[in-house]
């Protein structure tokens, strides 16, 4: 630019200055000079506007050059507004490309930012989605683990933490070799994802050492896989049912671990019972129905033989019915159907009609029954019926394992400090093992040292306990040395 206008200056300056020659010089030598140099101002004349007609053209262009470079440096892509057309022309052809360039990379911005747009609402739908699963996840009471097609943990709850003993933070994307102490629990993951079967599970049983003790699991084992997305159809426009299923990811696997312990322990306790009450059940039976057979071949002739067998079956079937009884009673209990009237009672009042019904019985073994009771004024919110029941049952195996001569203790107390009324009953009996002690108070359960002093359901002592800890909220307790007896009590909460 500045050697444009240099230029200009120059050629003016030449022309300017012959012109001054022309006029200042004499009349005579005007014409000499006009001849003589005639040709060289009209040779300089020329030449000055020709450099001037070429230098305005370079000016010209140069200035069109810049204000499109201004144009396009200052235009936005986004902007909608078109560059302005150059009035030169051999820019106009530039100057239509340039604002074509720039529709087209509007266009494809303004593409692009509502895909980034459409991402971003997607990635904030998949990580709510992300952290709703993983909400479930922690809230399942089962033990959860998942895995990626690597064996390396990716999701695990508290539930398997505690399980596996291993912490979910620090043990996340590690091979789960290095996670689980359990082998079995790591082969059964690897088989399943080199199984790579996406259709159906695998259960399977699997007996876990955790630190709470030794657990029994149903292990429910599934492959997850994610699948590339597939190419269009021919014909298609990449979307709906014309779209084909593209290839399936390597698998990873979900491990759900349900605690099944209880489930078992249940399980067996039920069968357990039926035999239990089977055998219970049959051997009255079993009694009755012989002494009737005998009564009816004519075995007992004589009045005194039929009374006997007479007394045996009203005796079996007594007891029968006791049994039944009880059993009835105890899964009424259990299961929260029994009626309990709660009423503010006298516990002396109850022992004393308990111990009025069970001395013909302490009588006949010439047993002493030795009485310590409180004054009839301290009482406790009881069903009177379940409670003389505890306290019968109490007294009446006091009574089966005490030899004769024995001495049965009874007493009540009170604690004014801890709002209790105490009882215990004591015998000068043949004692409870102590590996049997911890069993005493379970259905059906006889110690087997004791089995031929005296008959029983081992429903007795369960019935006390449902009773006095179930419905009454109260504790039983046992004491027992093996030959100088046992002491079997409880406590109840005083009314005040």
């Amino acid at each position: 630019m500045r050697r444009g206008l240099v230029i200009i200056f120059l050629c003016i300056a030449l022309l300017g200055g012959g012109v001054a020659a022309l006029i200042a010089a004499p009349p005579i030598e005007i014409r000499q000079l006009w001849n003589v140099r005639l040709d060289r101002v009209l040779g300089f004349s020329c030449f000055a506007v020709a450099v001037l007609a070429g230098v305005g053209g370079t000016l010209s262009l140069s200035l069109s050059c810049r204000t499109l470079t201004k144009k396009v440096a200052a235009l936005s892509i986004t902007s909608r507004t078109s560059l302005l057309e150059s009035p030169h022309p051999d820019l106009q052809a530039l100057s239509f490309a340039i604002n074509d360039l720039t529709e087209q990379a509007r266009q494809v911005v303004e593409r692009a930012m509502l895909q980034v747009k459409e991402l971003e609402i997607q990635l904030k739908v998949a990580t709510a989605e992300r952290q709703h699963a993983e909400s479930i996840i922690y809230s399942i009471s089962d033990a959860v683990l998942v895995t990626d097609p690597f064996d390396e943990l990716v999701l695990a709850n508290e539930s398997a933490a505690r399980t596996f003993d291993f912490d979910v933070v620090t043990s996340s994307r590690k091979p789960v070799s290095q996670v689980l102490r359990d082998p079995k629990m790591i082969e059964l993951i690897q088989e399943m994802r080199q199984s790579n079967s996406r259709s159906g599970r695998r259960i399977v049983e699997h007996h876990v050492r955790t630190p709470q003790g030794g657990r029994t699991f149903k292990v429910t084992l599934s492959c997850v896989s994610d699948q590339v997305q597939g190419h269009a159809a021919p014909g298609s426009n990449g979307h709906g049912p014309s779209s084909i299923p593209g290839p399936q990811m390597p698998t990873g696997v979900v491990a759900v671990l349900h605690d099944m312990t209880k489930e078992k322990e249940v399980a067996e306790m039920k069968n357990d019972f039926v035999s239990s009450v089977s055998h219970e059940l049959r051997t009255p039976l079993a009694s009755i129905k012989a002494y009737i057979e005998m009564l009816i071949d004519g075995e007992a002739e004589d009045v005194k033989t039929q009374s006997e067998f007479y007394e045996v079956i009203q005796n079996e079937s007594n007891r029968l019915s006791r049994l039944i009884d009880n059993i009835l009673n105890i899964s009424r209990i259990e299961s929260g159907l029994v009626k309990v009237n709660k009423q503010p009672q006298s516990l002396t009042v109850i022992v004393k009609e308990a111990l009025e019904v069970i001395s013909p019985q302490a009588s006949q073994k010439n047993i002493t029954i030795k009485e310590q009771l409180t004054p009839v004024f301290y009482q406790t919110l009881a069903d009177k019926d379940m409670l003389y029941q505890a306290v019968l049952n109490l007294l009446s195996n006091a009574v089966k394992y005490t030899p004769e001569g024995g001495t049965l203790s009874v007493d009540t107390l009170v604690d004014e400090t801890k709002k209790i009324v105490i009882t215990r009953i004591s015998d000068t009996g043949v004692g409870i093992p102590p590996k049997d002690l911890p069993f005493v108070f379970d259905k059906f359960y006889r110690a087997e040292a004791n089995n031929r002093m005296a008959k029983g359901t081992g429903l007795g002592l369960s019935l006390v306990k449902q009773i006095i800890e179930v419905v009454h909220k109260g504790r039983i307790f046992v004491e027992s040395h093996v030959g100088k007896g046992s002491t079997f009590g409880f406590e109840l909460k005083m009314e005040e």
